[in-house]
């Protein structure tokens, strides 16, 4: 069975979402994560507008489940470990 999948849902120029994605790929073993411009979608604008960064898994069967919003300051071992509390499999310290 295929592990969730992270996305990102972002838009250029936002510190927040640029932060994320950078600690998020910052983690050992890497993660896979595909980014989002939500700009470039209008549903995806309207449904988000200013609320991004907006982290999401995809289950190997399509479906999407929102993560609750993700601290600036987490990084490192606590992301690890945050993600980890929040469905998606990895390596936590």
């Amino acid at each position: 069975m295929a592990q969730p999948q992270l996305l990102l849902y972002s838009r250029q120029g936002c510190c927040l979402c640029e932060g994320l994605a950078e600690r998020l790929h910052a983690l050992p073993g890497g993660v896979e994560l595909e980014v989002i411009d939500v700009d470039r979608d209008p549903g995806l604008q309207q449904r988000y507008g200013l609320e991004v960064p907006v982290l999401v898994l995809r289950h190997a069967d399509g479906a999407l489940q929102e993560l609750p919003r993700v601290s600036p300051r987490l990084g490192g071992d606590g992301l690890a470990v945050w993600l980890q509390r929040n469905g998606f499999p990895g390596q936590a310290a």
